[in-house]
């Protein structure tokens, strides 16, 4: 307890980090965004007509993007969820470069009642690694 108290500053790093590291997987449970694979995300797209909303900036996504995807940039998500209403009850699939910045999106799609909200596991990187089309 001693080296604890002397020490109070390493633990409270610790405690953070440690809540950095949870913060994403407690958001997935917690607003039940589910993580799906560049290929869940095809089966989706084609059985279930998903909507794929990319939260990448206009100049990320004018270099490649996910055919058919709406660019709707994380910087003003706020103004882009008007038009996206019309998609609500269908299953909307949100993706970024690299999976970070959709996860944030997600949640405010869930927040503002969309049915079904999936994040693209590792986002577009995954999506290349796969070879699967992109739309420039």
């Amino acid at each position: 307890m001693h080296f604890v108290l002397n020490n109070w500053y390493l633990f409270l790093a610790l405690i953070v980090i440690v809540a950095l590291i949870l913060a994403s997987p407690a958001m997935q449970l917690i607003y039940r965004i589910k993580s799906v694979s560049p290929a869940q995300t095809v089966l989706l797209m084609n059985r279930e007509s998903a909507t794929m909303v990319d939260v990448s900036e206009p100049n990320e996504f004018k270099a490649g993007h996910i055919p058919s995807a709406i660019n709707a940039p994380i910087s003003k998500f706020e103004e882009h969820l008007k038009p996206l209403e019309k998609h609500k009850q269908k299953p909307v699939v949100v993706s970024c470069r690299s999976g970070n910045r959709s996860m944030k999106a997600a949640v405010v799609l869930r927040k503002r009642g969309f049915a079904s909200v999936y994040a693209l596991a590792g986002g577009l990187t995954a999506w290349e690694r796969d070879h699967l089309p992109l739309e420039k």
